[in-house]
């Protein structure tokens, strides 16, 4: 990670090189979900635009604000009262007082901590927004934020407490808390007071100007940073699919001839014909046994039809999330160039909130398809002459071991829950904060339930790559000239390099959470089936 010192400028590296180069632009710019991705997986760093143009743009926004308020102007949030309170007149003397208010009442989140990635995908979000030129920051406030993400100086936030309008502004508060050296961060693995870790870095805390907390605050970057996340681990996910729907394919002795390109033709959803182009690659080569099924069951020949769709809603579900991402989504905002104050709405998640809902049915339905083959695969009636539970034990010891009949039990367990957390959450709005905050879009509960549904489709994920994997090795066992085409074998092979086929029963759960990371970290399948979708 790329250490600076007090001017921003580089200042050395602790444990990995960083080419200046490879730091992601933030201003003047849209920001991919893919740069997001980067700054919080790969821990990438970030650079303010070095445009005097845009630099200039940013302070006569705050400039503006400053003068508009020396004229006696009143503008919400800044010298009234916030929510349902901006009826309340803020003397003169209390303004510059006010954003600390602000932050500190909000300090009553709830929950598990965001991990560290989402926590940098949230600080890149917020940065992002703010780098609009609309909401009235100073430079300085921008160069901070950058410091908590080059620096990885991260705050402790709270997954719980906010119902998506007026943004999040509970878990927001943690990263105005930080700025100003308030509350706790994570630094170098550690758990510090932000104060000190401002002056292990050079710096003082930062002093809000009048606006700077809100602007912070009241805005969707909680939302937007964790769908972000979820969408590359989705994009990821599909293309997992279609590869151990191939690999089942060829361990049912199931037949190739369900991809035939003119079946996707003339049905043209175009997720479901990549889907099944996918599928198709991976099968190249292999000759269907005459004497079986004349068709398989759903879970197989429907397998593009299913993975078709998260494919199609990525498409509008990434316009959806990048919009949000390059938006200005506080409130008021400060335009610079007409000197005006616009009081709105732009703070409402709703498309977030719909994309995370939609995306975490579509995510649950890849973890039911996974689990209707799995099934298949362990059910000696229906797997074609595979031992019964995919078992590897010698014959005589057949009859004591039971090979993947418990992790076929725990993937319908995950699966079953997966399914369960499916309830929209953009539907259950809330009436709140005096009736101020009367519809709410729930964005961030939407997000969190597409994560946790990400979770656990990815142990269903897990669990289908090891059974399919044993299942195609016993395959080879009945009839060593299986054609296994090339993209299958270099999977399977990976697969195995970490968890060797079980010939006598043994504890699975290791290999288990091993793999999920690896699925979780989109490192199963080259890229994740998610580039090709971004112009």
């Amino acid at each position: 990670m790329a250490e600076h010192d007090s001017s921003g400028k580089m200042a050395g590296v602790r444990n990995v090189a960083v080419r200046a180069e490879a730091a992601i632009v933030i201003g003047g710019r849209r920001l991919t979900i893919e740069e997001v991705v980067s700054i919080a997986n790969q821990r990438r760093p970030v650079a303010l635009s070095p445009d005097p143009a845009w630099r200039a743009r940013i302070e006569r926004g705050a400039d503006f604000l400053r003068r508009h308020l020396a004229q006696g102007a009143t503008v919400y949030g800044v010298n009234t009262g916030y929510g349902d309170s901006c009826v309340v007149d803020v003397p003169m003397e209390l303004v510059e007082v006010l954003p600390l208010q602000l932050l500190r009442y909000h300090g009553c989140g709830m929950g598990q901590h965001l991990d560290d990635a989402q926590t940098l995908a949230v600080i890149a979000a917020r940065l992002n927004s703010l780098a609009y030129g609309f909401s009235g920051v100073r430079h300085v406030l921008l160069e901070r934020l950058a410091d908590l993400i080059n620096h990885r100086v991260l705050p402790r936030i709270p997954s719980e407490g906010s119902v998506g309008a007026s943004g999040d502004l509970t878990p927001l508060s943690y990263v105005a808390a930080a700025l100003v050296g308030e509350r706790d961060v994570r630094f170098r693995d550690e758990l510090c007071d932000a104060r000190s870790v401002w002056a292990k870095l050079g710096h003082t805390p930062l002093t809000l100007a009048p606006k700077e907390g809100l602007a912070l605050m009241n805005g969707t970057a909680v939302m937007t940073g964790l769908a972000c996340l979820a969408f590359a681990r989705a994009a990821h996910l599909t293309r997992l699919a279609a590869r151990l729907s191939a690999l089942s394919t060829v361990a049912l002795d199931g037949r190739a001839a369900h991809f035939d390109p003119m079946l996707f033709e003339v049905k043209p959803h175009a997720g479901q014909a990549e889907a099944a182009a996918w599928i198709r690659e991976d099968l190249a080569g292999r000759e269907d046994t005459p004497g079986h099924r004349l068709q398989d069951r759903y879970s197989i020949r429907c397998a593009p039809h299913v993975i078709g769709v998260a494919r199609d809603a990525l498409s509008w579900v990434r316009r959806d999330v990048e919009n949000e991402l390059n938006s200005a989504n506080d409130n008021p905002l400060i335009d610079p160039d007409g000197e005006r104050v616009l009081h709105g709405g732009n703070f409402y998640g709703g498309h977030i909130a719909f994309a995370m809902d939609a995306l975490k049915v579509a995510v649950a339905n890849l973890a039911d398809l996974m689990d209707r083959q799995l099934a298949l695969l362990v059910d000696d009636k229906f797997n074609n002459g595979l031992p019964r539970s995919l078992s590897g034990a010698a014959p005589e010891r057949a009859s004591i071991n039971h090979g993947f009949k418990a992790v076929q039990i725990s993937s319908s367990a995950w699966t079953a829950e997966a399914l369960k957390l499916t309830m929209p959450a953009s539907v259950f709005s809330r009436s709140t904060e005096a009736h101020n905050q009367d519809k709410v879009s729930m964005g961030t509960i939407a997000a969190r339930d597409c994560l946790r549904i990400l979770e656990l489709s990815e142990q269903v994920a897990a669990a289908h790559t090891l059974a399919t994997v044993q299942a195609a090795r016993l395959r080879l066992r009945i009839n060593n000239t299986t054609p296994i085409p090339l993209p299958l074998q270099t999977f399977m092979d990976s697969v195995t390099a970490g968890s060797p086929f079980v010939d006598e029963d043994r504890a699975l759960e290791s290999d288990l959470r091993a793999l999920t990371a690896r699925i979780a970290a989109c490192d199963m399948v080259g890229g994740y089936g998610g580039e090709d979708q971004h112009e």
